[in-house]
C-alpha cells in the first residue's frame, strides 16, 4: 500500500479510539483493500485472519490484476499468485515487469478466463507466446512486444485461432515485422509503437523491409482506431508505410479514430494522399493526429468529416488560427464533445494567419476565445512548445481566456504566456534579465531579493498577476508543464548530448519565483514540470508547493534560473523535505553537485521509485549516492548522467547493482558521463518503461487520446 494510503492500525490506537477494523462493513473493507497490491492481498493479507481470507479472494479484487508497477513482484510470487488465483484473473497487467525472466510467462496459462492481457515491456519468445496464446481461448485484448528473432511462422494453429478472436492489439516493434497483426482477422483496435533502431549494436544499417515470411497481409476491414507513434529514424517511417498500405486500398467504414504521431519529417506519398482522400470520402472522425507534413499546405482538413470528436492532435503544425477555426471548429461550432486538444509546437495556431506572421507576434485573443467557448468541456490542452504572447488589452490575456476552462485536469503552457504584459511593458529590462543563459563568464549582477513565505508573495501578486487568478480557477488541475518556448533537453532521443541552449524568450524573462509559488494554490497536483523559468532567484516558490501540494507524485525542474549556478538548490532541499507522496523526480541542470545534503533532503521522500538526474558539469559524490539508496527502500531507478568520469560513473553504478539488487528485483541503475560519446549505445538498454516516462524529457499533457489503453 502507498505511503500516503496507510492505514494506522495496532491494538493500542484501537482500544484508545474504540474502533476495530474488522467491525466495518465488507462494503468498505473491500474498499481499503483495493488500494493494496494484489500480490500483497493474496500472499500476505489473506493468512491474517478468516475474515480477510475471504475477502482478499472476492471477485472485485481479483478479477483484474496489476503488477505493472509493483516492483516488488518476483518469478516465485507471479507462480504462487497465478496458482491461487489464476481462475479468477479475467484482466492481467504485467507492462513494464522488465526484471522478470521469460519463462514467467509461462504461469500465465493458469488464467484459462484471460480475456485481457498485457504483456508489453516483456521478455516474450515466438515459442513461449504460442503455448500461452493456445490455452487463453476467451482472449480478446493483447498488448506484445516483438523483438529481434520473433518468428510468426513458430505461432500454432492454436495460437492463431486465439489470435483470430483478439479484437484490440497493443504492438511494440524493436525489429522489422507484422508481428501477430496478419492473424489478427477481427482486429477493431490497432496500436503500434515503433521503436526500431536504425543502426544495429555492431554499427550496420537496418533495412524497413519486412523478414522473410513476414508477406501475409492485415485485416483491417473492422478497424475502428488505428494509433501508431514512432521514434526517431528512417527505419520507422519505412515499416509503417508498409501497415498503412493496406488501408489505402480499402479505408475500414468504421474507423472513428486514426492517429499518427511521428517526430520529425515524415513526407506525403501517393499512397497515404489515396489514405487521406479515402478517409475524406468515407468515414467520420472522432479522434485525429497526423503528421505535419501531411496537414501543412494542404486543404485536408476541410474535407475530413467528424462525428463527436474527442482528441485532436495538430502538434507542431503550421496550422493558423484562422484555418483550426474555420476547418476544425467550423466557425465556433459546438465542441462540447472535445475532452483533450494538443497545439504543442503549433506556432500560429492563435493567430489569424502565418503567411506573414513572426513566431513572437501577439496572439489574436478572439481566435483563443472562440476555442475556449467551442471546447468548454475540455480536460486536458497543450499549448507549449511556442510563443503565445498576449495583447495589453484588458481582459484579453491568455491565463484570463483559459480560466473558464473549469473541467481542465492537465494543461501545459510557454513560460512566456504567463507573464503579466503590463509588466513587461511598463518596465525596461533589469540587469538580471539581460544576462545571456549561457555557460561562459560569469557576470557579477544585483540581486533582487524574495520573500520565503507564501503569504508575502501572495500579497505583492495576487492583486495584479493574471497567472494566479488562472490557478486559482483551476483548483482541481492534477498536471501542469510551464515549459519555456526554446527550452531543449541535453538529452535527445537518438543523438549525442546538446552542448549549447537556446536562450529564454524576452517575454520569458520575468517569470520566476512568485509565478512558481502560485502553483502552490493547486492542493491536488500530482504532476509538475517547470523548465527555463530564467528569473527564478532563490526557488523559494518551490517551497511553498512542497507544503501545500501533498499529492505531488512526479517532479520536474529543468534549467530554473541562471545557468552558471543552480540559485534554487536550498530551496529544493526544503522543497524535498514535505514530499512524501512524491514517486518520479527528475532533475535537468548545468552544474548541478548532488551531494551529501541533496540526498539527505531527498531521503525525506520516502515514497520515491524513480530518480534521474543530468546535468552538463556536475558533479556527485558517490557514499552520499549510497547512503541514500540504503534509506529509500522504494527506489528502483537511479539514472544519473553528469559531468563525471567513466571510472567514477561504472565504479558507482557496479556498487548499487551489486549492493542492492538482490533485494530488489526491478533495480535498473545507468551513471554515466553526458557528454561521452557512447551515451546513445548506454540509453538503448534502458527500459522502455522508464525511458519513455521519466528520463528523456518531453511534454506530456494531450500526447495521447484519454483511455486509449486500460
Amino acid at each position: 500500500m502507498s505511503p500516503c494510503c496507510e492505514i494506522v492500525s495496532g491494538e493500542s490506537e484501537e482500544e484508545s479510539n474504540g474502533i476495530n477494523l474488522m467491525e466495518f462493513s465488507d462494503e468498505i473493507l473491500l474498499h481499503i483493500l483495493s488500494y493494496v497490491p494484489c500480490t500483497d492481498l493474496v500472499l500476505n493479507v489473506r493468512r491474517t485472519c478468516r475474515k480477510l481470507a475471504t475477502l482478499c479472494l472476492d471477485k472485485s479484487l481479483t478479477h483484474t490484476v496489476l503488477l505493472q508497477k509493483d516492483y516488488k513482484v518476483n518469478k516465485d510470487k507471479v507462480k504462487q499468485l497465478m496458482r491461487d488465483i489464476g481462475k479468477e484473473i479475467y484482466q492481467l497487467n504485467m507492462a513494464g515487469c522488465y526484471w522478470l525472466p521469460s519463462s514467467t510467462i509461462d504461469h500465465v496459462t493458469r488464467c484459462k478466463n484471460l480475456v485481457k492481457l498485457n504483456l508489453s515491456g516483456c521478455h516474450v519468445t515466438s515459442l513461449r507466446l504460442s503455448k500461452m496464446l493456445s490455452t487463453l481461448q476467451h482472449l480478446r485484448s493483447l498488448a506484445i512486444d516483438v523483438n529481434p528473432g520473433f518468428d510468426a511462422s513458430q505461432l500454432s494453429s492454436e495460437c492463431k485461432a486465439t489470435l483470430s478472436r483478439v479484437s484490440e492489439l497493443k504492438q511494440t516493434l524493436y525489429t522489422p515485422s507484422y508481428g501477430v497483426v496478419p492473424c489478427c482477422t477481427s482486429l477493431e483496435k490497432l496500436l503500434l509503437y515503433f521503436e526500431i533502431l536504425d543502426r544495429s549494436r555492431e554499427g550496420f544499417m537496418l533495412s524497413g523491409q519486412l523478414m522473410v515470411g513476414e508477406s501475409n497481409v492485415p485485416h483491417y476491414q473492422n478497424l475502428r482506431v488505428f494509433y501508431a507513434r514512432l521514434a526517431p529514424g528512417y527505419v520507422n517511417q519505412e515499416v509503417v508505410r508498409l501497415y498503412l498500405a493496406v488501408l489505402s486500398d480499402r479505408t475500414p467504414e468504421n474507423l472513428h479514430a486514426f492517429l499518427i504521431s511521428a517526430p520529425g519529417s515524415f513526407a506525403e506519398t501517393g499512397a497515404t494522399k489515396n489514405l487521406l482522400d479515402s478517409m475524406a470520402r468515407n468515414v467520420r472522425l472522432d479522434a485525429l493526429q497526423l503528421p505535419k507534413a501531411w496537414i501543412n499546405g494542404s486543404g485536408l482538413l476541410q474535407h475530413l468529416k467528424f462525428n463527436n470528436p474527442f482528441y485532436f492532435s495538430f502538434s507542431r503544425c503550421t496550422l493558423s488560427g484562422g484555418h483550426l477555426i474555420q476547418r476544425v471548429i467550423n466557425g465556433g461550432k459546438d465542441l462540447k464533445s472535445l475532452t483533450s486538444l494538443n497545439l504543442s509546437g503549433c506556432v500560429h495556431c492563435l493567430a489569424p494567419e502565418s503567411l506573414f506572421r513572426k513566431a513572437e507576434d501577439d496572439i489574436d485573443s478572439s481566435i483563443l476565445e472562440s476555442l475556449v467557448v467551442s471546447c468548454c468541456n475540455l480536460r486536458h490542452l497543450n499549448l507549449s512548445a511556442a510563443h503565445h504572447h498576449s495583447s495589453e488589452s484588458i481582459g484579453n490575456h491568455l491565463c484570463q481566456l483559459l480560466s473558464r476552462l473549469k473541467h481542465l485536469l492537465s494543461l501545459a503552457l510557454p513560460v512566456c504566456s504567463i507573464t503579466d504584459v503590463a509588466a513587461n511593458v511598463e518596465k525596461p529590462p533589469t540587469a538580471s534579465n539581460l544576462v545571456p543563459q549561457t555557460f561562459g563568464r560569469k557576470v557579477r549582477i544585483g540581486i533582487q531579493t524574495y520573500p520565503r513565505n507564501l503569504s508575502d508573495l501572495v500579497n505583492q501578486k495576487i492583486d495584479s498577476s493574471v497567472f494566479w487568478a488562472l490557478l486559482r480557477s483551476l483548483r482541481f488541475l492534477e498536471t501542469l508543464e510551464i515549459i519555456g518556448s526554446s527550452f531543449s533537453s541535453a538529452m535527445p532521443r537518438n543523438e549525442p548530448a546538446i552542448r549549447n541552449s537556446l536562450p529564454p524568450c524576452v517575454r520569458a524573462q520575468s517569470v520566476g519565483d512568485s509565478e512558481v509559488a502560485a502553483i502552490s494554490q493547486l492542493t491536488y497536483l500530482q504532476s509538475l514540470t517547470l523548465a527555463q523559468l530564467p528569473n527564478i532567484i532563490t526557488g523559494s516558490g518551490l517551497i511553498n508547493i512542497g507544503l501545500e501540494c501533498q499529492h505531488l507524485r512526479t517532479l520536474s525542474l529543468a534549467n530554473l534560473g541562471m545557468m552558471g549556478k543552480v540559485a534554487y538548490m536550498s530551496a529544493l532541499m526544503d522543497m524535498l523535505k514535505h514530499c512524501k507522496c512524491l514517486r518520479d523526480l527528475r532533475l535537468e541542470q548545468p552544474y548541478f553537485c548532488a551531494g551529501a545534503q541533496f540526498f539527505q533532503a531527498l531521503s525525506h521522500c520516502s515514497s520515491l521509485q524513480r530518480l534521474c538526474i543530468v546535468s552538463r558539469s556536475g558533479t556527485l559524490q558517490s557514499d552520499a549516492v549510497m547512503s541514500f539508496m540504503a534509506n529509500c527502500l522504494e527506489v528502483i531507478m537511479c539514472h544519473m548522467f553528469m559531468g563525471e568520469s567513466l571510472t567514477v560513473c561504472k565504479n558507482l553504478q557496479q556498487s548499487i547493482v551489486r549492493s542492492f539488487q538482490a533485494d530488489r528485483p526491478a533495480l535498473n541503475v545507468v551513471i554515466f558521463p553526458l557528454l561521452h560519446e557512447d551515451l546513445t549505445e548506454v540509453i538503448r538498454d534502458v527500459p522502455m518503461r522508464h525511458l519513455d516516462e521519466i528520463t528523456l524529457f518531453k511534454s506530456r499533457v494531450a500526447e495521447e487520446p484519454p483511455n486509449l489503453w486500460w
